[in-house]
């Protein structure tokens, strides 16, 4: 009797230990994927930014020839 109860604990533990690892490893996934999603917004915003400027000065430099 006592080796069935000891196995029984040991199934629950291993249960809840495998579950503690991939609710673990979800969070550093998830985490991983806002960090990674956050540096792609402002990577974006940067480009997006650095475009804007010579499409201006050659628009300018357009009005000037005019």
């Amino acid at each position: 009797m006592t080796q069935g109860t000891t196995m029984g604990n040991r199934h629950k533990f291993n249960n809840r230990m495998m579950r503690i690892i991939l609710l673990i490893s979800f969070l550093f996934l998830f985490g991983r994927f806002v960090y990674s999603s956050i540096g792609a917004w402002y990577h974006h915003q940067d480009k997006k930014e650095q475009n804007q400027p010579v499409q201006q000065t050659s628009s300018s430099a357009e009005r000037i020839i005019e």
